[in-house]
C-alpha cells in the first residue's frame, strides 16, 4: 500500500480530486460507448468490440496527454500558444474549404498517414485560450491601452472564433463566452467586452452569410423555439432523446439496455447523455453532473489559490469551457436549448477530443501542482526558520 501511495504522489500530481473525476468520467465513458455502438457497428459491418477497444485506446491516449501535459510547467504553454494560433489559422481555412465530413458536418481533416480524422477547431480553442490568458497577465499594468491590449486580442479572438463558426457555430460561441469570462476575470473595462461582444457577432454575421452551417443553425433554432411555443413538434433526434430521458426513471433500465441507442442519431456521441439517463436512470444522470460541477469547482479552485495572473485566468478559462460545453450537451437533451452537436467531454466517442480534452484537464493540474509546490516550498523554509530560531 505504501507503494503504491508512493507512485501516486510521484506520478499523480496536482489536484487529487480532479484525477479521481476524470478516472470515474473515463470509466462510465468505456461503459456507455460499448452500449451505444451496436447501429454503427452493424451499418459499417464491424464488430462492436473493435469499436470497444478503439475507443478504450482513445481514453488511455486522452489520459496519457493529461499526464503529459501536467507534467510541465504552465508557463511554457505562454511561450506555445502564440505559435500555436498561428498554425491553427491556416487550418481551420483548410477545414473550411476542404474538410472531410463526419457525423453530417465537415469539422475535421483527415490524417492520410495514420488514417484518422483531426479537428482543428479543439486545437484552435485550446490555443486561443491560452494565448488570451497569457496576453492579460503581461498587460494587467496598461489594461486600458487600446493600442497594446485591445487591438491584439480583439484581432486573435474575432479571427479565430470567426474561422471556427464557418463550420461550427456552437462552438465558436462557445469560445467566444469563454474568450469575455477570461476578459473579466482579468479586470478588462466592460467597454472593450462589449467592443468584443460587437466583433463577435460582426464575424457571426459573415460565418452565416458564407459559412457552411448557418441555414442549419437557424432551422435548429426555429425548431426550438417552435416547441417552447408549441407550433412545432420536437426534431427526431430530440424527441427520442426525450423518450430515453423519460423512461429511464429513478434507476435506470441497466447497463446495456438502453432501447434508443438503436434508433437515436449518434448515440455514442452528440446524445451520449440520453443513454447515460436511460440504462442509469436520474440518478445516474445526476451523477455525471455533479462530477462536472466538482472539476469546474476545483478549476476554479486553483485559480482562486494561484498567484499569478496567468495561471489563474488559465485555469478559470479552461475549467469553464470545458464545463460549460458538458452543459450544452446535457441541456439539449433534456430539453434546454437547441440541438448543437456538441459532444460529453471525456464520455462521448471521438480521438481528437479526448487528446485536447486531456491537455485542458493536464494544463489545469499543471496550474494546481505549480501552486501545490510553492506552498510546500514557503512551509518548508517557515518550518526550516522556526527550527534555526529555536536552536538558536
Amino acid at each position: 500500500m505504501n507503494k503504491v501511495k508512493t507512485w501516486v504522489d510521484e506520478n499523480l500530481q496536482g489536484d487529487r480530486v480532479i484525477w479521481a473525476v476524470v478516472f470515474i468520467l473515463s470509466m462510465i465513458s468505456i461503459l456507455v460507448v460499448y452500449s451505444s455502438i451496436g447501429t454503427l457497428a452493424f451499418k459499417r459491418s464491424v464488430s462492436p468490440e473493435k469499436y470497444l477497444l478503439t475507443h478504450t485506446l482513445h481514453v488511455f491516449i486522452g489520459l496519457a496527454a493529461m499526464w503529459l501535459a501536467h507534467r510541465v510547467d504552465y508557463r511554457y504553454y505562454s511561450k506555445l500558444s502564440r505559435l500555436a494560433l498561428w498554425i491553427s489559422v491556416p487550418l481551420l481555412i483548410y477545414t473550411f474549404t476542404n474538410g472531410t465530413t463526419v457525423n453530417d458536418a465537415a469539422r475535421w481533416i483527415n490524417i492520410p498517414i495514420i488514417n484518422t480524422s483531426f479537428q482543428p477547431s479543439d486545437f484552435a480553442s485550446l490555443a486561443l485560450i491560452i494565448n488570451l490568458a497569457s496576453m492579460l497577465s503581461k498587460r494587467q499594468q496598461n489594461i486600458d491601452d487600446i493600442r497594446e491590449s485591445l487591438i491584439p486580442i480583439l484581432f486573435w479572438c474575432g479571427m479565430i472564433c470567426g474561422l471556427i463558426a464557418l463550420t461550427n457555430m456552437s462552438t465558436a460561441v462557445l469560445l467566444l463566452l469563454t474568450c469575455m469570462l477570461i476578459m473579466f476575470i482579468g479586470r478588462v473595462p466592460m467597454r472593450y467586452l462589449a467592443m468584443l461582444l460587437f466583433v463577435g457577432v460582426l464575424f457571426g454575421a459573415l460565418a452565416f452569410k458564407f459559412g457552411m452551417r448557418g441555414g442549419t443553425v437557424i432551422n435548429r433554432v426555429n425548431d426550438f423555439i417552435g416547441y417552447v411555443q408549441g407550433t412545432k413538434e420536437l426534431p427526431f433526434q430530440a424527441k427520442h432523446a426525450h423518450i430515453a430521458v423519460a423512461t429511464g426513471g429513478i434507476t435506470g433500465k441497466g447497463p446495456g439496455n438502453s432501447d434508443q441507442r438503436n434508433i437515436l442519431p449518434h448515440p455514442y456521441s452528440d446524445f451520449i447523455y440520453a443513454i447515460v439517463i436511460e440504462e442509469y436512470g436520474l440518478i445516474g444522470g445526476v451523477v455525471v453532473l455533479v462530477l462536472y460541477l466538482i472539476l469546474l469547482h476545483r478549476g476554479m479552485k486553483a485559480a482562486y489559490n494561484s498567484e499569478r495572473a496567468f495561471a489563474g485566468l488559465l485555469s478559470a478559462g479552461l475549467s469553464f469551457d470545458l464545463v460549460c460545453q458538458a452543459m450544452i450537451n446535457m441541456g439539449v437533451v433534456v430539453g434546454l436549448g437547441p440541438i448543437t452537436g456538441q459532444p460529453l467531454p471525456l464520455i462521448s466517442m471521438g480521438g481528437t477530443s479526448m487528446v485536447f480534452t486531456g491537455i485542458s484537464l493536464g494544463i489545469i493540474l499543471s496550474v494546481s501542482r505549480g501552486e501545490r509546490d510553492e506552498v510546500w516550498q514557503q512551509q518548508t523554509e517557515m518550518k526550516d526558520k522556526n527550527t534555526e530560531m529555536k536552536a538558536a
